[in-house]
């Protein structure tokens, strides 16, 4: 099957408490409620796209568990291809997290499974026939094999296919000589403020751009409240997000995506792109979870979207 978009990352159940705070070293607060959805960054992402009537295909990995069941329903219920998804006898990965009364959150990830995609379990072919490839990090807890796997692919890929990675913490945390492995394919690097000035050890936020956009072909600055930065090589545009109540930040920088690479995919512009892009993050943290604030291509106007901003 030749898909538009296929993501590449962990898969997991995502086990989310509404806290009264986040609690600091020997503080307390409590939990109001909690609900179990199904996360991972490109999974979200890709489910995203797929209601936006991308086709859409995902490769990852889950345990034998009843949790990998549900996260494979859940890909197979949004339309998104599962033909290379991935089973081994385990535990499928889990998120717990905690969102505070403004929305912010604090994640821990037990990765589990996911750690353990190994080479031989990757088909060329069935990335080679899509437009873009959607990377997202593993934690490598157990085992670093799922990363190297990741980057090997690379070096294998049709230069035909657009490489994206939101690379997260997890992946910038492992400093500049691993990040350089993967930026040497990447033509969409999606990144936070913190991230970037992580990456290139610059407080500087301007040489920290200029650094990074010599290694990517576009640079996709997502800064929150700020909106977002797009730039390639001949091009910056600095977008105002658009303001709206917050319930939720989880997979906001998710949700940023969905309308970026379907943008790119419908041949909008890039600063286009980005206005999309701040339009479905805005949509998404208005509902808790990272998937529910989701819209389908129905209920949104991407043109007029698009339209009503830059007029």
């Amino acid at each position: 099957m030749a898909c538009d978009v296929i993501g590449w990352g962990a898969l997991n159940i995502d086990v989310l408490s509404k806290v009264n705070k986040i609690s600091k070293i020997d503080e307390e607060s409590y939990i109001k409620n909690t609900t179990k959805t199904c996360g991972g960054s490109a999974a979200n992402t890709i489910i995203g796209l797929s209601r936006l009537e991308q086709s859409t295909g995902f490769i990852g990995k889950i345990g034998t568990d009843e949790h990998g069941q549900i996260l494979l329903d859940n890909l197979k219920q949004e339309n998104v291809n599962t033909d290379h998804i991935l089973k081994q006898e385990g535990t499928s990965g889990q998120v717990t997290g905690y969102i505070d009364e403004d929305g912010n959150r604090a994640l821990y990830v037990d990765s589990q499974i996911n750690d353990n995609i190994i080479p031989e379990e990757i088909k060329i072919d069935y990335i080679n026939n899509s437009k873009i490839l959607h990377l997202s990090s593993f934690v490598g807890r157990y085992t670093d094999q799922s990363i190297k796997t990741q980057i090997e692919t690379l070096s294998q890929l049709n230069k035909k296919v657009k490489i994206s990675i939101d690379p997260g913490m997890i992946y910038i945390n492992k400093g500049r000589a691993f990040m350089d492995q993967i930026l040497e394919y990447t033509d969409i690097l999606f990144i936070n403020k913190q991230e970037i000035q992580l990456l290139t050890e610059s407080n500087n936020l301007d040489l920290a751009i200029q650094d990074i956009i010599n290694s990517v072909d576009t640079l996709v600055l997502k800064m929150g409240s700020e909106g977002s930065l797009i730039k390639d090589q001949n091009h910056e545009y600095k977008l105002k997000p658009y303001k709206t109540e917050v319930k939720d930040t989880t997979g906001a920088g998710d949700s940023y995506n969905v309308g970026f690479l379907y943008g790119l995919l419908n041949n909008y512009k890039l600063k286009e792109s980005g206005i999309l892009g701040n339009f479905i993050a805005s949509q998404s943290i208005q509902k808790t979870g990272a998937t529910e604030g989701l819209p389908k291509l129905n209920e949104i106007k991407p043109k007029q979207i698009v339209n009503e901003y830059i007029n």
